[in-house]
């Protein structure tokens, strides 16, 4: 097979699924992995996709659908790190934090042990759980419940039960999807149930979300847009979005 043939059904590939690994394009084109990083870098110079360790996603991630982890823990790195960074300002020492289970949050998570010594941390996430776990100043709350092994956090009426005694003093929720008319959203039932219930009871609520998924409209809603303290992300924010958020007193913060 030809190389523009090849590119040709790594992009079909793409619009079927959001997303493709390179040991799948290994196996289907028998070809090596050199050949593979190759054909992606091309496809990525000409904008048609996003390479991502593992793989590739379409430039423009599809919020409605639920990706792979590994895959979207690749995906817009440095963005989900100057939202992360931002988002440490709003921390103080022997805060009680709520973090519901994304990779912002983990790029958050890393930031925070490295910046603040005393904290309580409630969060449904495994993956933030262990990154915190050896910081000997934290209090890390994980609620029992079912497993999503797919994004290594716990869901289900237990941890919605557990995770509701709880009330933190902010609660840094990650979405998908924000527009002023549906609000934010993401995927994931048992995920969204669990932010639910952290929003309702946390003191202050701030919203996280890289620049790639505002005006993007995800599977289900979480809150209103208004329901939120403000709305943070990166630098590569539209203006005009930003905009309309502040017409009805929505604050934005990319900087």
């Amino acid at each position: 097979m030809f190389a523009q043939q090849r590119h040709q059904a790594i992009l079909e590939r793409l619009q079927e699924e959001k997303a493709i690994k390179a040991s799948e394009l290994m196996e289907r084109f028998n070809v090596s992995f050199e050949t593979v990083r190759r054909d992606l870098e091309h496809l990525e110079k000409a904008g048609r996709l996003r390479r991502v360790h593992g793989g590739a996603v379409l430039s423009r991630l599809d919020y409605t659908k639920e990706l792979p982890l590994n895959m979207r823990e690749g995906a817009y790195v440095e963005e989900k790190r100057e939202v992360a960074r931002i988002a440490a300002r709003f921390v103080n020492e022997g805060m009680s934090i709520a973090m519901d289970a994304s990779t912002t949050n983990h790029h958050l998570a890393r930031l925070l042990k490295n910046q603040i010594t005393r904290l309580t941390v409630i969060t449904n996430s495994l993956a933030i759980a262990q990154e915190l776990s050896d910081v000997p100043g934290y209090r890390i709350i994980l609620p029992g419940g079912v497993l999503h092994n797919e994004e290594q956090s716990m869901i289900g009426e237990l941890a919605e039960q557990f995770t509701a005694m709880f009330h933190a003093d902010l609660f840094f929720m990650s979405i998908s999807g924000a527009t002023l008319e549906e609000g934010l959203t993401d995927y994931g039932i048992g995920e969204v149930q669990v932010k639910k219930v952290m929003l309702q009871n946390a003191k202050r609520t701030i919203a996280l979300a890289d620049s790639s998924k505002l005006g993007a409209v995800s599977l289900l809603k979480v809150c209103g847009a208004d329901e939120v303290e403000c709305l943070i992300t990166d630098s590569a924010v539209e203006p005009e979005f930003a905009e309309s958020f502040k017409s009805k007193g929505i604050e934005v913060i990319c900087r």
